[in-house]
């Protein structure tokens, strides 16, 4: 299965060439601080456009407006995923926007709730997605040596060993590593210029 990552596009979907693929996951933060409104309906025509046989979403930390339940109807065009999972083709997926943020959507600033957040990823996932990154993993913000990525997050991966774990958020953070059991993918694309400067990743996944 050819599978497309994307995360932070920040509403600037429709400059985006995408690659063709079976599946096309965004992890995240599509929006803009969900301003305008409208921005969620022209992601969805944007994903209803694309040819993928399948779509997922997660939203991420700017997806305020996807925090009421009664909103999250807007995304027709993808299966939504909020700390749920889905199987495609065989290929088991699980997703979260939760992220360590103080005061974003989605947020649980509180490592100890994190905690016993991360518990519920299950075992045996192909794709895990969630919005932020794992600890010390493709997390570096910009100019810095800082990580921004969650411990707890990290733990619960090294635990769950998904085949990929695909994320965005730290948008300096793009690239692939992997490791023995997971293939980890930042897919953030917003630049430093502020557009889409950088390509969605593309990788082939083996159903089992």
């Amino acid at each position: 299965m050819r599978i497309v990552l994307i995360s932070d596009t920040h509403a600037l979907h429709r400059t985006l060439e995408v690659p063709s693929g079976d599946l096309l996951i965004h992890a995240g933060d599509f929006t803009f601080y969900s301003k305008p409104p409208s921005t969620v309906s022209d992601f969805n025509a944007w994903l209803g456009s694309l040819p993928h046989r399948h779509k997922v979403v997660v939203p991420g930390n700017h997806e305020f407006i996807l925090e009421e339940p009664r909103n999250r109807g807007a995304i027709t065009n993808a299966t939504l995923l909020i700390d749920s999972g889905v199987e495609v083709d065989g290929i088991k997926i699980w997703g979260s926007p939760t992220t360590p943020l103080y005061g974003g959507a989605f947020a649980k600033s509180s490592p100890a709730d994190r905690k016993k957040h991360w518990a519920h990823i299950p075992e045996s996932l192909d794709i895990l997605i969630t919005h932020g990154p794992p600890f010390a993993i493709l997390d570096h913000g910009g100019g810095s040596e800082r990580r921004e990525g969650c411990p707890q997050l990290l733990e619960a991966v090294f635990q769950a060993r998904p085949r990929v774990h695909v994320f965005g958020h730290i948008h300096h953070g793009y690239g692939t590593l992997r490791t023995t059991d997971t293939l980890f993918v930042n897919a953030s694309l917003l630049g430093e210029d502020g557009g889409l400067s950088r390509k969605p990743v593309v990788i082939d996944i083996q159903v089992r």
